[in-house]
């Protein structure tokens, strides 16, 4: 009888050995590096991003335009380089500033957006929002979006913080509209008649451009940190449950859903804003790895 038992207990853990190299093989293989398809949903015609549709602006979004390809076609910008005048923000500057009308758009991580000029960095206004940055701002028609965080301490957490969209006017900061949302720091993107961004909540909005009155929202799994990437209608982002995202960009239905692959201790989280170009999206994840998706499918 004994030797029975500790005959049964050898295999039981002999099993259970098994099945955790299985499960470990498992794991391993599934988070292994995956060699892309150069016809699989790649477009190899797309043509350079054209310049900015409105004249006077520069740059206008984080990542440049909507598709946030981070390229600005043209530019006969070339080093060498050398200082013409230095603006001291007083504190943490995190993202690139929006660059338009002879200014420069930026915000500190202390909440205070600052408009200053391009030849001389003069500052032309500020707003201090007495709320935690950590985006950039948008341009559009004249009119500068920005998103904030909850107020300090910036590294809060709870269920009861609250952000803001905001709407300011370039020339002399005169704030326009705000619209409470939860605490963001994706950098919002201006196209038509529309702001879109995301927030801690998991939300994405659809804001009107001159009132912020929301045409839609749409509640994710997890957190979303990133900004939005928009190209032919399609909204494109990640979130912190690890899943990227294809929203309608007109109703905000969520077209489908992709994940990042497991490992050991939890999968990969995206807090990079994606980049949309050749048929694919392109997006940077917590778990080290570079990821490319079909943007159809």
């Amino acid at each position: 009888m004994k030797r029975a038992l500790l005959a049964l207990a050898a295999v039981v853990v002999l099993a259970v050995l098994g099945a955790g190299l299985a499960y470990y093989l498992h794991v391993k293989h599934a988070s292994r590096n995956i060699k892309g398809s150069s016809t699989v949903e790649f477009v190899t015609t797309q043509t350079a991003p054209p310049p900015p549709p409105e004249p006077g602006i520069a740059w206008p979004y984080y990542g440049y335009d909507s598709e946030r390809l981070r390229f600005l076609n043209g530019s006969t910008l070339a080093p060498p380089f050398h200082r013409v005048w230095t603006f001291h923000a007083r504190n943490l500057v995190e993202f690139p500033p929006a660059v338009g009308y002879g200014r420069l758009f930026f915000a500190n991580n202390e909440g205070v957006l600052f408009a200053i000029g391009v030849r001389n960095g003069r500052k032309a206004w500020d707003y201090v929002s007495h709320r935690c940055v950590a985006a950039s701002p948008a341009l559009d028609r004249h009119v500068v979006y920005m998103v904030f965080m909850n107020r300090p301490p910036c590294n809060r957490s709870g269920d009861k913080l609250t952000g803001e969209v905001a709407a300011f006017a370039v020339g002399t900061g005169r704030v326009i509209w705000t619209r409470t949302i939860g605490p963001s720091e994706s950098s919002p993107v201006v196209v038509g008649g529309t702001v879109f961004t995301g927030d801690w909540d998991g939300r994405v909005w659809a804001l009107r451009r001159k009132t912020g009155k929301p045409y839609w929202v749409t509640k994710l799994s997890g957190q979303v940190k990133g900004g939005v990437a928009i190209s032919r209608n399609r909204l494109y982002v990640g979130d912190y449950s690890g899943h990227v995202y294809a929203l309608n960009a007109s109703s905000g239905k969520v077209l489908w859903q992709a994940k990042s692959q497991p490992r050991f201790g939890g999968s990969g989280t995206f807090y990079a804003t994606p980049a949309v170009a050749y048929g694919r999206i392109y997006v940077g994840a917590t778990d080290g790895k570079m990821y490319s998706f079909g943007a159809a499918t």
